[in-house]
């Protein structure tokens, strides 16, 4: 029988939809069991995986890839889980199997955004803003998703089998609908579809080794042929090939490897930072946010890609996933003053350097900011290209500190 996935649109009955479903077909749900096979065996954080899953970056993603390492873990534990039938996938994990796999049927069940308002005011007690902004938040979370691997919105009707629209039909008739469909002669396992199971498997096999290396690459498999498609330039790109196919062809199952420019394929990079290994890590936090984006923007022209945060509880919350080199922190900001961020920063990741850049500062907050061990404070309108030199001191500091300790 079918591997069966759905996904669930908020404040549609969709986990009702789900549990009887399971229930008459007698289906084995697995996407808890995905993320702890992943976690344990990879030494990732379930908490991670689910934000790389939901289409989640961290902030200096770019030089990390860890979305992309974490992605390719998954696909490995999902491949071996799948080698077995009657087995259920709620959410989004099941977006990365394959088409290829005939015997996976994919179901979106979701409602008009009208009808989940009124369920989501029924089922949580919540005002019709609290709950259109529940709704709204959890449909950015797949587009997310799917915009990472399709390009795609989340309800896209490409992206599934059967659509079960919930403002027309009973969680009775959805259900009797889905498990028609799942029992359905096309969607039985075969020959064929069993050994597009095992391409998947080599194929999250070799791409988990690929991305693990620190390739960008996308790679499937046809009975032990390997095809590698690259998605970004890099510098002696024969040499490149050579090594993916090297890497590749020891791998057991690999009978040949075709390596080949893909879909997602980037110039090359004209950041002279892109040498340096580790690539700078640049954190930008101010409340105004037209000011900071157009620093951003400007310092951008000058090779200092940067990250931002609007305010000091965003800026600590994102330290919670990763650490920057060097942050650049206003000290009026509504909530947690930059003094407060310095402090915090300073104490609990002590190798970040941070640069003062304030309109409204004074000495007796500037000796505050040195006392704490601020790597510079600077006064608004900053110079660009003076806040261009500072950054690169304060990383190439951050980067001989991190040397010194490894």
């Amino acid at each position: 029988m079918a591997i069966l996935c759905i996904l669930p649109g908020s404040f549609c009955h969709g986990e009702k939809v789900v549990e009887e479903v399971a229930s008459r077909l007698g289906y084995e749900r697995i996407d808890e069991r995905i993320l702890d096979v992943t976690s344990e065996r990879f030494g990732v954080d379930k908490d991670k995986l689910e934000k790389s899953l939901m289409g989640r970056k961290s902030l200096f993603n770019k030089m990390t890839r860890d979305r992309e390492k974490n992605i390719s873990s998954l696909k490995i534990v999902l491949s071996e889980l799948i080698q077995s039938d009657n087995r259920m996938i709620v959410g989004s994990a099941f977006h990365l199997i394959p088409r290829t796999i005939a015997h996976v049927l994919r179901v979106c069940v979701v409602a008009n955004f009208d009808y989940r308002v009124k369920i989501g005011i029924q089922e949580t007690g919540k005002s019709e803003s609290d709950v259109r902004s529940i709704i709204h938040e959890y449909d950015e979370d797949l587009g997310r998703c799917t915009n990472f691997l399709f390009e795609k919105a989340p309800y896209d009707e490409a992206l599934y089998d059967i659509v079960q629209p919930m403002h027309d039909k009973s969680v009775e008739e959805a259900v009797n609908s889905i498990c028609e469909y799942a029992e359905s002669e096309p969607v039985k396992t075969t020959e064929h579809s069993r050994q597009a199971t095992e391409d998947f498997m080599l194929a999250a096999k070799v791409e988990k080794e690929l991305v693990d290396g620190g390739h960008d690459v996308e790679v499937f498999a046809d009975r032990g042929h390997v095809v590698i498609l690259i998605n970004e330039y890099v510098m002696r790109q024969k040499h490149n090939e050579d090594e993916l196919k090297d890497i590749a062809g020891k791998l057991s199952g690999v009978t040949d490897v075709t390596v080949r420019i893909g879909p997602k394929y980037t110039p090359p990079s004209i950041n002279p930072w892109s040498r340096i290994e580790p690539p700078p890590k640049f954190l930008l936090v101010d409340d105004e946010k037209e000011f900071v984006e157009t620093l951003s923007e400007r310092l951008q022209t000058r090779d200092l890609s940067s990250t931002i945060a609007y305010d000091g509880e965003e800026a600590l919350e994102m330290l919670n996933d990763d650490v920057p080199d060097v942050m650049v922190l206003d000290l009026m900001m509504p909530g947690i003053n930059g003094i407060e961020v310095l402090e915090r920063v300073k104490r609990e990741h002590p190798k970040v350097e941070v640069i003062i850049l304030t309109g409204h500062g004074s000495d007796q907050e500037r000796e505050r900011a040195e006392e704490l061990g601020a790597f510079a404070y600077l006064q608004k309108p900053a110079n660009i290209d003076e806040l261009a030199r500072v950054m690169k001191e304060a990383y190439r500091k951050a980067e001989r500190n991190r040397k010194e300790t490894q």
